[in-house]
């Protein structure tokens, strides 16, 4: 007999296996199975947004991403340095002579706004952002982030896509490329753009780059759903419903001549959710049937001078980015700030010349309803599988400028932070210098950022790819690396 098929080394050879399969599990559990593969997910034409496996089992189902635009001062909102009060007006040691992006660089300078402790976690939080700090525990921080770049443009485009130049995908586009939706009658992924504008990237903050236009994000707001959406006034609910009827049985006999024509089904499925988007989006974006408590919870019931409008009018978007994710959306951009030519300080926390009187108005729009939003999500049971992100596309020196009383860009070491599913509440991970110049702890770059977020999504954004012109392309290029100690 074939020694293989002795009773005694069959029981041996059975016991191996099976503990082999329960290795392999619990390493495919934790992640550590080293598998290098691409993961492309399979999309079908006819509905691209259906909802896909996830890599490993997800500890968050969707995203809110707060990205503030024209880079916040890390100094004077969540970095608390005490050694900057201490040398205020004092030149910055080892950094004589130093030019940064516009220019000569002058004396340290405190924050204008005082630093106390708050919560549980003691953590050292702005009065510019009062309403932020008091749910500091629900926070994880991240203060040693760096960038690439310290120009506006291409740093919304390395924050958005972990690449500098145009053309490539969003992180809410990789997100719903590998997911999909949960929901059938809005799109997967959603960018609310500012009420004074759009982010100085434009639209390619949340374009799909290479991948299928069906993964781009729509944009929209509370005041002005998606444009050309609404029914002509000359045509009745009935006609209107009657027209799209004929129009879907032709486009299905259409779809039955030409089977494998994936091009045709895109378009199809992109038509009939435009069709589904008429009745869901303006019913989404009709906030007026929130509560008055909500309302006023969020600051949307001000008015009265330019910055409570605006408030008012940043509130209303927060309470739609709830409403999204209410309704199983995917992903949801919503920004603070706007690029405007000419306008420098005035529409976007780009404190150059005269930092605190712009960043009194600015963290006055900020702050309420951007707290509001984290607690309304919480006291719903939403904050349990949904990770709400807080970024800017890097920070601000120390210093201030020579010859003004602002802060020049500094992509050296910044902060950002996570709430919600997936993440260690009141924690803070990381650390700058002594005077919030350089990252010098933990040293984190946005390509790990991204590949932590995606690590929440139960995505591997080592395996997560789309292959492009001869290159398996993904979020994080060739770099990243997840920031466990920040997970939960």
């Amino acid at each position: 007999m074939h020694p293989y098929l002795s009773r005694r080394n069959f029981l041996a050879q059975s016991g191996t296996g099976l503990g082999g399969i329960a290795l392999a599990h619990l390493l495919g559990r934790e992640r550590a199975l080293g598998a290098t593969g691409p993961i492309r997910p399979q999309i079908n034409p006819a509905n691209p947004n259906a909802q896909r496996p996830t890599h490993f089992p997800a500890r968050a189902n969707r995203v809110i991403m707060i990205f503030c635009s024209g880079a916040v001062s890390q100094v004077d909102t969540f970095d608390y340095k005490p050694e900057l009060i201490k040398r205020h007006g004092q030149p910055m040691p080892g950094a004589e002579g130093l030019v940064t992006f516009q220019g000569a660089q002058g004396n340290l300078n405190k924050s204008p706004w005082e630093f106390r402790p708050r919560g549980q976690s003691g953590k050292m939080v702005s009065e510019l952002v009062p309403h932020l700090g008091a749910l500091a525990d629900e926070m994880c921080f991240i203060h040693s982030l760096t960038g690439k770049t310290n120009t506006h443009g291409p740093g919304e485009n390395f924050m958005a896509t972990g690449f500098t130049l145009d053309g490539f995908p969003s992180m809410g586009a990789w997100t719903t490329y590998a997911l999909g939706s949960e929901n059938d009658t809005l799109p997967a992924y959603v960018a609310i753009p500012d009420p004074r504008g759009v982010p100085q990237s434009a639209g390619n903050f949340w374009g799909p780059g290479f991948l299928p236009a069906a993964f781009q994000g729509t944009d929209f707001n509370a005041t002005q759903p998606l444009r050309n959406l609404a029914r002509p006034s000359e045509f009745s609910p009935a006609t209107d419903r009657a027209t799209r009827e004929f129009i879907a049985t032709l486009n299905r006999h259409h779809l039955e001549r030409f089977p494998d024509d994936s091009e045709l089904a895109a378009r199809i499925s992109s038509y009939e959710l435009a069709a589904r988007m008429q009745l869901s989006v303006p019913e989404v974006a009709d906030i007026s049937s929130e509560p008055a408590h909500i309302l006023k919870l969020y600051g949307a019931d001000q008015a009265g001078n330019p910055v409570k409008d605006l408030k008012a009018a940043y509130a209303r978007h927060c309470i739609l980015a709830r409403r999204l994710v209410e309704k199983g959306v995917r992903f949801v951009q919503l920004f603070n700030g706007a690029y405007q030519t000419g306008g420098e300080g005035v529409s976007n926390w780009d404190g150059h010349k005269s930092l605190q009187p712009q960043y009194v108005k600015h963290g006055e729009v900020m702050d309420q309803p951007t707290a509001a939003l984290l607690a309304d999500l919480k006291q719903r049971g939403l904050l349990a599988d949904t990770l709400v992100v807080w970024c800017t596309e890097f920070g601000r020196m120390p210093t201030f400028q020579k010859g003004a009383s602002g802060r020049d860009h500094n992509p050296n070491g910044f902060t950002a932070w996570l709430a919600g599913a997936g993440v260690k509440k009141g924690f803070s991970f990381g650390a700058t210098d002594e005077f919030g110049y350089k990252a010098v702890e933990n040293v984190a770059t946005v390509y790990d950022f991204h590949a932590t977020i995606l690590d929440i999504l139960g995505l591997n954004h080592e395996r997560l790819s789309f292959y492009h012109n001869g290159i398996e392309r993904r979020l994080t290029d060739v770099h990243g690396h997840v920031i466990r100690d920040v997970l939960s």
